[in-house]
């Protein structure tokens, strides 16, 4: 009867032992993004005047997972001591009623010593089930949170639906994509450019064409079709999307430019020119084969933002979306890669989220939004002609485009002219 009690009362330790240890591990995790994001944005941070910002923000998580740290320790400290205290006080109580019952004759010396023996072998056992009390609540630990990682829902489509190898959707009609929300249709096989004074409307814009969220992406339709009624693979090889910050991972430049393994040398050095690459190519003594980094860190900013562009452009999507494809390179890269952007994808649907007049220049189309949609398009001559007669849409466009022009009017007027 004695060593179920004794091991309930060690027992009683677990649940604060868990609260203690889940939140020491979330405190760590957080830490080490800190530190992480910290790392990679070095140069950055330096460059503003910021590293002491980060450095107190480390400081002050740390001190917090050394507070959690303390807290586990606590408890286990209390536990490895009742893990001595309770068999050794169960010991002595198993010999103190022993002796008396040996002093008055109840029992014999050698009974007495035998009793003594198996309350001693048990004690054993208790301590064993005490670490695996310990470990036990480790595990568990551990198992919530991969359960949760594992409980999460795709957004879009369901678990492993993108992974099918599939052909892309055809896209006859003359709209390749339509979001009802904002009124934009994409035109098919068209060079179309969004600008919008927050550009994160337009970036929203594409992010629903693309589905990456089926609420919403609901109403959006791809050639014709419901996108959220269209598989998720064939989506995904019809419509390709390049975010503002897109991912790098570790491995050679050849498999983070040729995510699809098409294993075609050639295509790949192509992709890597027409996102003026090339620099990235001969930068590494390996060339393809060379490595790059965890999230690209051994590449400068625009660097990385080119092997991207590389990256999309060879999958020669029938759909390609691009969220601020040049916002990191200087003046003159910003032009050949919008020429070669052009030219490279003719024939084919492009959308790029961009208000720069070196890449409006080459659009074939302009769409001009605001928080309530599009409220108006054209190309970006047109555009500007129309803000020079007082258009009061293309006003507000040229207002954008113009932002770090000094007088917008003699761009209106040389428009004009032409």
């Amino acid at each position: 009867m004695g060593l179920p009690l004794v091991t309930a009362a060690v027992a009683t330790l677990v649940p604060p032992l868990q609260r203690r240890q889940a939140k020491h591990r979330e405190a760590t995790g957080a830490l080490t993004s800190l530190a992480s994001d910290t790392v990679s944005g070095l140069r950055v941070l330096r460059g503003i005047g910021g590293e002491d910002v980060f450095a107190a923000r480390y400081r002050e998580q740390s001190q917090a997972v050394r507070r959690a740290g303390v807290g586990v320790a606590n408890t286990q400290s209390v536990m490895a001591a009742l893990q001595v205290l309770l068999p050794g006080l169960f010991v002595v109580g198993v010999v103190w009623f022993g002796a008396n019952l040996a002093v008055a004759g109840e029992i014999t010396v050698g009974q007495l010593v035998a009793f003594y023996g198996y309350t001693a072998f048990l004690a054993e056992p208790l301590r064993q089930i005490s670490q695996f009390i310990q470990f036990l609540t480790r595990a568990l630990v551990a198992a919530r949170k991969i359960s949760t990682v594992l409980a999460v829902e795709p957004a879009a489509g369901r678990l492993g639906e993108a992974d099918a190898d599939v052909d892309p959707l055809p896209l006859d009609g003359a709209v390749a994509l339509h979001d009802p929300r904002s009124g934009v249709a994409v035109t098919t096989g068209a060079f179309t450019v969004l600008v919008s004074p927050v550009p994160e409307t337009s970036a929203e814009v594409l992010r629903r064409l693309a589905r990456l969220d089926d609420a919403a992406s609901a109403g959006v339709t791809l050639a014709g079709r419901p996108v959220v009624d269209v598989p998720l693979a064939t989506v995904r090889r019809t419509v390709v999307l390049s975010d503002a910050t897109p991912q790098l991972f570790t491995g050679t430049l050849r498999h983070e430019v040729d995510v699809r393994d098409s294993g075609d040398q050639l295509r790949v050095v192509e992709a890597l020119a027409v996102a003026d690459a090339r620099d990235v190519l001969e930068s590494l003594p390996e060339g393809l084969d060379g490595e790059i980094t965890e999230k690209g860190r051994s590449l400068s900013g625009g660097q990385r933002q080119r092997v991207a562009l590389a990256r999309a452009t060879l999958t020669a999507a029938p759909v390609l979306l691009l969220v601020e494809p040049t916002s990191a390179v200087d003046a003159h890269t910003e032009r050949r890669i919008a020429t070669n952007l052009k030219r490279h994808r003719a024939g084919l649907t492009t959308v790029v989220v961009s208000a720069s007049p070196l890449v409006l220049e080459h659009a074939d189309e302009v769409v001009f939004l605001d928080a309530d949609g599009e409220r108006t398009r054209g190309t970006h001559a047109e555009l500007l002609r129309r803000a020079h007669a007082g258009d009061p849409d293309a006003l507000a466009y040229r207002r954008v485009v113009a932002r770090d022009i000094e007088n917008p009017e003699e761009v209106s007027d040389a428009v004009a002219r032409r």
